[in-house]
C-alpha cells in the first residue's frame, strides 16, 4: 500500500508539473502566424501599389544621382523655368561708358535659367567690381524679369605717368586704363600727383574757354606749378600762384597780337613783371640774321 500511495501520489502530481513545464520551441512554434495568410494581406493591397513603390524608388535613385552628380541646380532650373519662372527679359539702365554685353555676360544668366534661383546678390557683387561701375542694383519682378540699374563713374581727365595712360575721376582715382578715341577731349594731365590736382588746372583752363580747346596737355613740374602743351606744339609756363591772371593775359596778347600763331618754342610766365617769348630755332636764326647777330635765341633756363 506504501508503494501503491506513493504511486498514486505522483500520477496526482503529473498533470501540473507538465502544464509548470517551460515550453519549447516545438510549443512557441505553434503559436507563429502561417505565411500564407500574411501573404493574403498582401493579396488585399490595391493593385497600382507595386508600380508606385517601383516609380518611388526610380526617383529616388534619380534624384539621388542627380544631387551627387552636382545637376540639381539645373534640374531645378529647368523645372521652375517649365512652369513659368524663367528669366525672360533684362531691363538695363544707367550704363553709358559700359556696353549691355558686358552687363549680360557678369549677370551670368544661361538658356534655362529660372528667376527664383537666381542669385542676385551675386550677380551684383559681380556688377560692382566692373571697372565703371560705382554701384549698381538687381532687382526680381516675378514671374520672368530681372531689372538692373547701373550708376556709372563719371571720367573726369587722361593721367599720363611715362607710358601707361588711365582716366580717373574727379577726385583722381584710376577708372580704368583701357583708354580709346571716346575720350580724346579729357585733358591730359601728365606726372605722378597730377591726377589728384586735375580739377586745380581745369578750374583755372575753364576761366578761358578760348584757350581750353587749344591745349593739348598739362604737366605737373615739381609738384608746385602748371607747363601747358598747346597743340601747335608751344609750351606755356605758367606761374605757381595767379595762375587765372596769367591764362587771361596769354589769351589778350594772342588776340591783340596773334601771339600763339608765331613760330615760337616756349612762353615763360612765370616771372610777374616780364614774358619770356624762345624761339623755334628757325625763327631765332632769321632774327639772328635780321639783327646782324645781335639777337638772342631765347630763354635756355631749367625749367622748375
Amino acid at each position: 500500500m506504501l508503494s501503491l500511495g506513493r504511486k498514486h501520489k505522483r500520477d496526482a502530481y503529473a498533470p501540473l508539473e507538465a502544464e509548470l513545464a517551460p515550453r519549447g520551441r516545438g510549443v512557441a512554434r505553434l503559436h507563429r502566424q502561417p505565411v500564407w495568410r500574411a501573404a493574403g494581406r498582401l493579396a488585399d493591397l490595391p493593385r497600382w501599389t507595386g508600380s508606385a513603390a517601383a516609380i518611388g524608388f526610380l526617383t529616388l535613385t534619380i534624384s539621388y544621382a542627380i544631387v551627387i552628380g552636382g545637376h540639381g541646380r539645373i534640374v531645378s532650373d529647368a523645372l521652375l523655368s517649365a512652369v513659368g519662372f524663367g528669366i525672360e527679359a533684362v531691363k538695363l539702365s544707367g550704363q553709358r561708358e559700359i556696353n549691355e554685353f558686358q552687363i549680360l555676360e557678369a549677370l551670368e544668366i544661361h538658356d534655362g535659367s529660372s528667376l527664383i534661383l537666381f542669385d542676385a546678390d551675386g550677380a551684383r557683387e559681380r556688377l560692382n567690381d566692373m571697372a565703371w561701375v560705382k554701384n549698381a542694383s538687381v532687382m526680381k519682378f516675378y514671374p520672368s524679369t530681372l531689372q538692373i540699374r547701373i550708376e556709372e563713374k563719371v571720367p573726369y581727365a587722361l593721367w599720363q605717368r611715362g607710358d601707361l595712360v588711365s582716366i580717373v575721376n574727379e577726385a583722381g582715382e584710376v577708372i580704368t586704363d583701357e583708354v580709346d578715341g571716346r575720350y580724346a577731349n579729357l585733358l591730359l594731365v601728365v606726372n605722378h600727383g597730377a591726377q589728384r590736382r586735375a580739377g586745380e588746372i581745369s578750374a583755372a583752363l575753364s576761366t578761358v574757354p578760348d584757350l581750353r580747346p587749344r591745349v593739348r596737355a598739362a604737366f605737373l613740374i615739381s609738384d608746385r606749378r602748371w607747363d601747358l602743351k598747346l597743340e601747335n606744339g608751344i609750351f606755356v609756363r605758367l606761374p605757381e600762384e595767379n595762375m587765372e591772371a596769367a591764362l587771361a593775359e596769354l589769351v589778350r596778347m594772342d588776340k591783340e597780337d596773334g601771339l600763339l600763331a608765331r613760330d615760337i618754342m616756349a612762353i615763360d610766365m612765370r616771372l610777374e613783371d616780364r614774358i619770356t617769348v624762345r624761339l623755334s630755332e628757325e625763327a631765332a636764326e632769321q632774327r639772328k640774321i635780321m639783327t646782324g647777330g645781335r639777337g638772342r635765341s631765347g630763354n635756355g633756363g631749367r625749367d622748375t
